[in-house]
């Protein structure tokens, strides 16, 4: 469970998972930071539309230190010295923030907490590839120079972030897309014949453990592990393959059901994860974390292009009836942070306003059921 007990503010309220559509930083901050008010929880957005650099892995990627990476066809490699590909995303990412600083003083606006997201170390590990092509997730030393880069880098990023927006408690999202295909070792190796050996629970715990306790000593006020799947965040945010069996499916459903265990040991202060993906075990999971004083960032509200989002009464269904189902207060509503349920890069930047606007009712609706 978290290092101290959680507080929480009076009502239900919202964040994006990050990932916004377009290419514009200065819409993306301004519509994070007008739409997202306090006690809501605006970003440091994501714009993995502007290409190489710009998603969800190299992004991170830039964070690490003394470990430079490029792009090959396969994906992203590390090698022995930072080229354009890395200057790139380093690039990027050093543009967000000082465009989320301009936005915020030309608004005179101090949010109360500012949230970054980084990919977790497993993820990561998953995506990048080895010197001689095989990726990072195979070799146990390579595993540990990740975390760690990842730690060190983290640090120095959120020194960045903090002199951008000063006075706003940092808070921290670790996307994990990867890990529950990591522990059932089903990721397919470089050449696809074979897949990788599962890395061991434990492992998986005492890596997440010690970056959550980094991320504490770097400044952030609250970290949450997200554990929406690949297929949620976007495919470049994680590996791919092909079909699976349903052998693989059920081996890797146990697997997510084994990292959402492992997460909330792990001293975080929330999990996020899309409802869609939860069964009763998952939500007695969570129903005993919560009593505990765990948050909860439940993915409610869908981002599909072209499609309208459900109504709020059918989206805060989605949410009551497992609640009341398990006997959880309403009073314990407000540990609840909605966020959309899926990636919102692959949508119009309207779409993106709307699913957030829809979230923002859920949010609403929430408190008010709170407070009967």
């Amino acid at each position: 469970m978290s290092a101290s007990p959680n507080v929480f503010p009076q009502q239900v309220t919202v964040t994006s998972l990050g990932a916004w559509p377009g290419t514009d930083p200065v819409e993306a901050a301004k519509v994070s930071l007008g739409l997202l008010t306090s006690p809501h929880l605006p970003c440091l957005a994501e714009l993995p539309g502007r290409g190489v650099g710009s998603d969800a892995v190299g992004r991170t990627a830039s964070l690490l230190l003394e470990l430079p990476v490029d792009v090959q066809p396969y994906g992203w490699r590390f090698v022995d010295r930072a080229g354009h590909d890395h200057r790139r995303a380093v690039s990027a990412l050093s543009t967000d923030v000082n465009v989320l600083a301009d936005v915020a003083g030309a608004g005179d606006i101090t949010p109360a907490e500012l949230k970054v997201q980084i990919m977790g170390p497993v993820s990561l590990a998953a995506a990048i590839h080895l010197h001689y092509g095989e990726r990072a997730l195979r070799d146990h030393g390579a595993r540990r120079d990740i975390a760690q880069s990842l730690a060190a880098g983290l640090a120095v990023h959120a020194q960045k972030v903090q002199a951008a927006v000063p006075g706003s408690a940092l808070i921290l999202q670790i996307d994990e897309p990867s890990v529950a295909p990591a522990l059932a070792g089903t990721i397919p190796t470089a050449s696809g014949y074979r897949t990788l050996r599962s890395i061991p629970a434990s492992e998986l715990r005492t890596t997440w453990s010690t970056l959550v306790a980094a991320a504490r000593e770097a400044g952030f006020a609250q970290i949450a592990i997200n554990l929406a799947p690949a297929e949620s965040l976007g495919a470049s945010a994680s590996v791919t393959g092909g079909p699976g069996s349903d052998d693989v499916k059920s081996a890797e459903t146990r697997a997510w059901r084994k990292a959402l265990e492992t997460a909330l040991e792990s001293g975080v202060d929330a999990v996020a994860l899309p409802l869609n993906e939860l069964d009763t075990g998952h939500w007695e999971m969570l129903a005993s974390a919560i009593e505990s004083g765990l948050g909860v960032w439940a993915g409610t509200v869908p981002g599909r292009s072209g499609a309208v989002p459900p109504s709020y009464s059918i989206l805060e269904e989605r949410i009551m009836r497992p609640w009341r189902g398990l006997g959880l207060g309403e009073t314990l509503l407000n540990q609840l942070r909605i966020t959309p349920e899926t990636s919102l890069a692959g949508v119009s930047p309207q779409e993106a306003r709307t699913v957030l606007n829809r979230a923002l009712e859920v949010a609403e609706r929430l408190s008010e059921i709170r407070y009967l």
